[in-house]
């Protein structure tokens, strides 16, 4: 049986060792775990391949099996993406700005870890590993929770995790996971306050907003991508078609996917024959309004007619919407409405207009000539990312490590009083 409450107490402990460490002392253990993730890929693959076989029999779709699966390349670059983490500069101990007061009083803003890191996922195995090293290299501890469809894998990561840490020294109680499936344990995490510092959910809709609802910790919130791209009357057309097939179909089941497509009135006819054509070989099926499901009707595209729910909702397949707008602010408002916050952007060979476009869209990444897929911890330079957060407070965007610390003021004196 799962004893939280001793997880909790086993994870602040460990949190405590690990906000003492120096920045070689956790690489060194990051760079072991990266080791093992290589020395020990026949084990974690064959248990991956359990998953596997467990969701096909359980009917899960493609989308969610491609998020579960593991392959000799994926394990091969989620090594590569920790060793990049071990490349990337501490940010703990970093002194963000600070001064000396009239009183004589010496302040700094100094970076410290969160603490302990709670994080509940679902379909992700190659979560395990992103959390695990970006919270090792910031100090704090993590307790897992990835759903039952990846318990084999995420069994395998914790274990070969821990068994790293041991190698170096360090409190295996660092990095746990949850692995019963027993659903009130998640509930029960998300009372975990007085151990737990902050609450990560990596899910769909329904698990964001069950964090929301139910948590007593604070919670970050995003993750849910329903990204679009608006082609102006001015976009370089050719070029931009294989930018549209990248941001949609390169790997559709994430959450930077392109999930809508909005398209100028004025070069609609133009322009979405020759969508249909290059996305065909693609097999990418359009929902599309009236007046562009006409256009692409004409040119034997596979193409249904849109209905509202599907402009919120994310496909993570090859599903697209095409939407025809009038102009720029139509396609803003449009944004606006139907946007999750996460990722849009604008193809056009005007600036003035992609200004425009930047100031107005409030997105945690905004594009001008660019895929949605960009918007990644790894592709932003962060090293693995823990989480696209779409809110405001604390962080936004791909959450690298700077996300996972808070700052501390430290005030020095020379046996100062305040008058």
């Amino acid at each position: 049986m799962t004893d939280l409450i001793t997880m909790g107490k086993q994870a602040r402990e460990a949190a405590f060792v690990l906000s003492q460490l120096s920045s070689a002392e956790k690489n060194y253990a990051l760079q072991i775990i990266a080791e093992q993730l290589e020395a020990q890929s026949t084990i974690i693959l064959a248990e991956n391949a359990k998953d596997i076989a467990l969701a096909r029999q359980n009917g899960l779709s493609e989308a969610i099996i491609d998020r579960l699966l593991l392959t000799p390349e994926r394990l091969k670059s989620i090594a590569n993406d920790v060793r990049h983490v071990i490349s990337l500069a501490d940010p703990v101990g970093q002194i963000i700005d600070g001064g000396k007061l009239d009183s004589g009083l010496k302040i700094e803003r100094v970076r410290v870890p969160l603490g302990v890191i709670g994080t509940i996922y679902e379909s992700r195995p190659n979560v395990t590993i992103d959390v695990a090293s970006l919270c090792l290299k910031t100090g704090n501890a993590a307790i897992l929770r990835g759903g039952k469809e990846t318990q084999y894998s995420n069994k395998i990561l914790i274990e070969v995790v821990q068994h790293a840490l041991e190698q170096a020294n360090l409190p295996k109680y660092a990095v746990q996971a949850i692995t019963d499936p027993d659903r009130a344990l998640v509930m029960e995490l998300l009372k975990l306050d007085r151990y737990v510092d902050m609450i990560i959910p990596r899910g769909g809709a329904g698990l964001h907003e069950l964090c929301k609802q139910h948590s007593t910790i604070p919670v970050i919130v995003g993750g849910i991508g329903i990204c679009h791209l608006f082609v102006e009357q001015s976009a370089d057309q050719e070029k931009a078609l294989p930018l549209i097939e990248n941001a949609k179909t390169q790997r559709p089941s994430t959450c930077n996917t392109l999930e809508t497509l909005l398209v100028q009135e004025s070069i609609a006819a133009e322009f979405l024959p020759k969508l249909a054509k290059a996305l065909a070989q693609k097999q990418v099926k359009f929902h599309a309004d009236p007046t562009a499901l006409s256009l692409l009707q004409a040119c034997n595209a596979d193409v249904t007619p849109i209905q509202e729910q599907e402009l919120r909702n994310e496909w993570l397949t090859y599903d697209l919407n095409v939407v025809i707008v009038k102009d720029l602010t139509q396609a803003v408002a449009h944004i606006r409405e139907y946007g999750s916050q996460h990722s849009d952007g604008i193809l056009t060979e005007s600036v003035k207009l992609a200004q425009q476009f930047i100031t107005q869209v409030d997105s945690a990444a905004v594009y001008v000539n660019a895929s949605t897929r960009f918007t990644d911890g790894g592709q932003f330079g962060l090293g693995a990312e823990v989480a696209v957060s779409t809110q405001k407070l604390h962080a936004r965007g791909p959450m690298g490590l700077e996300a996972l610390t808070t700052y501390k003021w430290v005030c020095m004196g020379d046996y100062t009083s305040r008058k």
